[in-house]
């Protein structure tokens, strides 16, 4: 005998009464098909009457969504077209859908999806479009969540926002396999993170920025941001440099950023500023419109490997020793086909290859086609302690300017290949001067230089 319990009763009439909670939510009929199983959720299931007109679409779904979160299951939605606004996410909150099929669809109420400190909440399998409809003034993002423990959006589409896609505010979690596009401002901005992964996303044709992790005060940050395309970013609000960067890390340390794919922003690929212990490796970085990956500000600690970068006004920047910026490694780069012109004017030095300034090893990395200077040491008296080894150089006017000013530190410039070099393989300069002639034999009295070792051709 198949005996009854009082909490099975109580879910049972839940699973009732959503049903009839929900009947105008459901989209218009469609041809039958076999739903997956969803075990345990609660279901937007199909009706044959489009929903009736104004809010009692959100205060419905809003209805089933916290019915499941406190019996913390999941919602399940059929495929079809859901219109709703201001919707508040509760604890254990667990929306999912068919890919590509199930699209919820923001009405231009206010806001779309909000949740404010909880443990967990999850998107997976669904469509979220705003339509660039107007959010309110409160609101920073289609998708804003704040407090989250952890958040989890797995293969979704978020597109269409008037500010941001998608905003995280001292969030953990993870962000994955999604696509992510048409936002007015970025698509991910994260800020104050904690342990955040975005990984396996397609991010593209953002107004002012791709993945943005931040904080408001200088600290770890530990995120990881990796396997991500990211594409046609702008800067429609200008700058040089706030905006139209892939991929933003601005007073976050300790994050790995890791085999991305980015192409047509129109400042930088990668950006780090002042971010320390910043990892930026394997990255594919293509038609850059300033410099492809800038290691800039307050930072101490940058590992910048194994990264091809092909197309940019400036190839690698590590930069800003007179605001403390210093502590590098930037080895096995490829950095080719580079241009003089920029983002923004005056010219202040596009067409260089690999510049540093501070506790830099610059090694093994090859350079080709760069319109200015191959490699940049230093600049006016920033410059200290850097080596610069076994690189190639093909095809610059200069292959590097090395600082000679009164009060720069040592650069130490052994075992480089030059090819093709019209003015000079080692060159001294003042700033954008040129003050020396060829030293790529010797450093021609300038006590603070080491140079030997290196082949001109």
């Amino acid at each position: 005998m198949n005996k009854q319990t009082p909490l099975s009763s109580r879910r049972n009439l839940l699973r009732l009464a959503a049903c009839s909670t929900v009947a105008m939510l459901a989209p218009p009929v469609f041809a039958a098909s076999r739903q997956p199983d969803m075990r345990g959720s609660i279901d937007a299931v199909k009706y044959k009457e489009a929903p009736d007109p104004g809010d009692r679409r959100s205060s419905s779904l809003q209805k089933m969504i916290d019915d499941a979160s406190a019996e913390n299951v999941p919602v399940f939605l059929p495929p079809g077209v859901y219109r709703v606004s201001n919707l508040t996410l509760p604890e254990n909150t667990r929306i999912t859908g068919v890919p590509g099929a199930s699209r919820i669809v923001y009405t231009g109420d206010g806001r779309l999806f909000t949740a404010v400190d909880v443990k967990r909440i999850e998107l997976s399998n669904i469509v979220i479009d705003g339509q660039n409809r107007w959010l309110g003034d409160d609101t920073s993002a289609l998708v804003q969540f704040t407090g989250i423990d952890e958040v989890v959006i797995d293969n979704c589409e978020i597109s269409g926002s008037r500010k941001h896609a998608l905003q995280l505010e001292r969030c953990g979690g993870r962000i994955e396999r999604s696509r992510i596009s048409g936002a007015a401002q970025s698509g991910l901005y994260a800020v104050e993170s904690s342990g955040l992964s975005v990984t396996g996303n397609e991010v593209f044709d953002c107004g002012n920025g791709g993945i943005l992790i931040h904080r408001w005060k200088k600290a770890a940050d530990d995120s990881i941001v990796s396997g991500n395309r990211i594409y046609r970013i702008g800067a429609t609000e200008g700058g040089t440099g706030q905006n139209g960067n892939g991929i933003n890390l601005f007073r976050a340390d300790n994050v790995m950023v890791s085999n991305n794919h980015v192409s047509d922003c129109a400042f930088t690929a990668i950006r780090a500023n002042s971010a320390s212990d910043v990892q930026i490796t394997g990255n594919q970085c293509r038609r850059s419109g300033e410099t492809a990956i800038y290691v800039e500000f307050e930072f101490e600690g940058a590992v910048v490997a194994n990264n091809m970068i092909d197309g940019a006004a400036n190839g690698i920047s590590i930069a800003n020793f007179d605001k403390g910026g210093r502590l590098a490694s930037v080895t096995g780069n490829v950095v080719r086909n580079l241009k003089l012109d920029g983002p923004y004017k005056p010219d202040v030095s596009f067409g260089i290859g690999i510049a540093a300034e501070a506790d830099t090893l610059v090694s093994n990395n090859i350079i080709e086609g760069a319109p200015r200077w191959g490699m940049q040491l230093g600049w006016g008296p920033y410059m200290r302690d850097l080596v610069v080894t076994g690189n190639v150089v093909r095809k610059a006017p200069v292959g590097c300017a090395v600082s000679v000013v009164d009060g720069a530190g040592t650069a130490v410039i052994t075992d480089n290949v030059f090819q093709d070099m019209a003015e000079g393989a080692v060159v001294g300069f003042a700033w954008n001067k040129k003050m020396s002639g060829e030293l790529a034999d010797g450093a021609g009295g300038y006590a603070h230089l080491t140079v030997e070792r290196n082949r001109v051709s």
